[in-house]
């Protein structure tokens, strides 16, 4: 795929990115800082990108959870990867509740069915037993929602 003999603009190269799939404001950042963009360039592409609704922090984090959820992850490891990818935390948190609500998400119930599908018994020995808790703790399940989840077994 060319972009003929002119280097594309970072509108377009964002264009470009945004069209596969919802970045992050920071990671479209990155990315065109890559590309040896300005950074009073890159500024002004988000900014016109925002106010265009092309780009939104808001609907990448909606996203984000969406399909972080259907793989089975934890709110502490989707919250961490949003915080990564330079999403505000205020936005986070609007995404997660919206989220939840539209999806009738139960974080108990997602860890129980991820543990289910990994395991068949909560383990016989306290070496098994932490071993289904350390999975679910990677996969960004609380204590709480790990309890919940081996008693279910």
């Amino acid at each position: 795929m060319g972009w003929g003999k002119e280097p594309p603009s970072p509108r377009e190269m964002a264009i470009a990115l945004l069209a596969r799939r919802e970045y992050s404001r920071a990671e479209l950042a990155t990315r065109l800082q890559a590309k040896q963009i300005p950074a009073d360039d890159i500024a002004h592409c988000l900014d016109e990108l925002a106010d265009r609704g092309w780009q939104s922090d808001a609907r990448f984090a909606a996203s984000f959870i969406r399909t972080r959820v259907l793989r089975g992850q934890g709110w502490r490891r989707i919250e961490n990867d949003l915080r990564q990818r330079g999403v505000d935390g205020e936005i986070i948190r609007a995404a997660h509740n919206d989220v939840v609500e539209q999806e009738a998400i139960d974080w108990f119930e997602l860890a129980r069915d991820v543990l289910v599908r990994r395991f068949d018994s909560p383990g016989q020995t306290p070496k098994e037993r932490a071993r289904r808790e350390r999975f679910l703790l990677g996969r960004g399940f609380d204590y709480e929602q790990i309890r919940y989840a081996l008693s279910c077994l």
